[in-house]
């Protein structure tokens, strides 16, 4: 419970109202202070407090305010005498609350490993879970160690149950293919999975970019496959699930794994496997698309550079085409060797045509490639209007 109570907010929730005021017709001093204080944490908590430091300062003022009791009289509450006792019980009838028994914590760890435990990983949680189950069932909840015990039952319960299903849909085949992962003395490639150093490379990410990279991450893919693991082996969990496990292989050693329980082995690597085929895809895909990206700005440059080799600038043609248009537009209907030649020869025009069609043949080579890229916020087309 927040320490922190605006005045407001002391007298909306604080407050005794009249019947609160008839339950406490029989107490005085101290045991009248602590039942008045306990009646209101509970109406708001639906639970007692672990002890008198949970109560906020300043409802304890204001409550003892209300029952006419000196504050300090709440430091002489009695926490384990036979008055807190009845006065438990008296709240509790109050409110129709009930202790929740073992059948009851029984039953609420069977709920969390059923319903909660599949998709919520925080143990954390899972405990606030079971307080707001208590208050929906009128449950007076557990203490917090017992809560922590009831929601480890739960998880060990939902692990059992998963772990059997989910080596249920493995075939006697594949599970052995898992074994050999971590195998001691399968090193070898001739072994079904692949042998533990398989293992340590299933989980490194791919090196750098080049066709290499591309490759091994192929023979990963296949070697992943080669497993032979069921498309539907998580459909029916969270994917946060799966991932939690992929997560948990990943930190093991495979001398750990070899140590641990057949079903429990089996789901980790399944969870592993499963998980890593996907992210292998994943990053195939990406280093395909780097790659061919290096390819083609290689590429371009060289088409660039070679298109340079055969391009001879002729410097100054902008005077000379001045002076063919003078010259045309002088003599309309003179011939081009009377009227151009002597104005630019006829190498001195090659070389200008030669220019014109290099530069058009580049032109339209970049006009190819930005067509190529374009994407869909481009409207599909191209920018340069080619």
């Amino acid at each position: 419970m927040r320490q922190e109570w605006e005045p407001e907010d002391l007298i909306e929730v604080w407050t005794l109202l009249e019947e609160d005021q008839w339950r406490l017709r029989n107490k005085s001093g101290a045991n009248r202070l602590g039942f008045a204080l306990l009646l209101k944490f509970f109406e708001v908590e639906a639970r007692f407090p672990e002890d008198a430091g949970e109560i906020p300062a300043p409802a304890v003022s204001y409550v003892a305010q209300q029952v006419r009791v000196p504050a300090e009289e709440w430091a002489a509450y009695d926490w384990s005498g036979r008055a807190i006792k009845r006065h438990r019980v008296e709240i509790r009838g109050a409110f129709g609350f009930r202790e929740c028994a073992e059948e009851d914590q029984a039953q609420l760890a069977e709920w969390l490993a059923v319903e909660l435990c599949g998709v919520e990983l925080s143990r954390d949680r899972l405990a606030e879970a079971v307080v707001a189950r208590c208050r929906k069932d009128r449950l007076e909840p557990p203490a917090p160690g017992q809560i922590a015990r009831l929601v480890g039952r739960a998880v060990n319960t939902f692990e059992e149950r998963f772990c059997a299903a989910t080596v249920g849909r493995l075939s006697a085949a594949t599970r052995s293919r898992l074994d050999d992962l971590i195998a001691e003395d399968a090193g070898t490639e001739e072994s079904a999975g692949g042998g533990g150093t398989f293992f340590t490379e299933l989980k490194a990410d791919p090196g750098a970019l080049g066709l290499d990279s591309l490759l091994a991450e192929v023979n990963r893919l296949q070697r992943v496959r080669a497993l032979e693991l069921p498309p539907e082996l998580f459909a029916d969990v969270s994917g946060k699930l799966v991932a939690a496990w992929r997560a948990r292989a990943a930190k093991e050693y495979p001398s750990d794994l070899r140590a641990a329980a057949g079903p429990v082995r089996n789901t980790l690597l399944a969870a592993l496997c499963h998980v890593r085929e996907t992210e292998i895809t994943d990053s195939l895909v990406e280093l395909f698309i780097q790659l061919v990206q290096k390819i083609n700005t290689r590429a371009e440059k060289k088409v660039e550079g070679e298109f340079n080799k055969e391009l001879k600038r002729v410097r100054g043609k902008e005077g000379i085409l001045l002076r063919l248009a003078e010259a045309a537009v002088a003599e309309p209907g003179g011939t081009v060797r009377k009227v151009i030649y002597p104005v630019a020869g006829e190498s001195t025009l090659k070389a200008l045509a030669a220019e014109a069609a290099a530069n058009e043949a580049r032109y339209r080579a970049r006009c190819a490639r930005c067509c190529a890229r374009r994407t869909p916020t481009t409207g599909g087309g191209c920018s340069r209007r080619c």
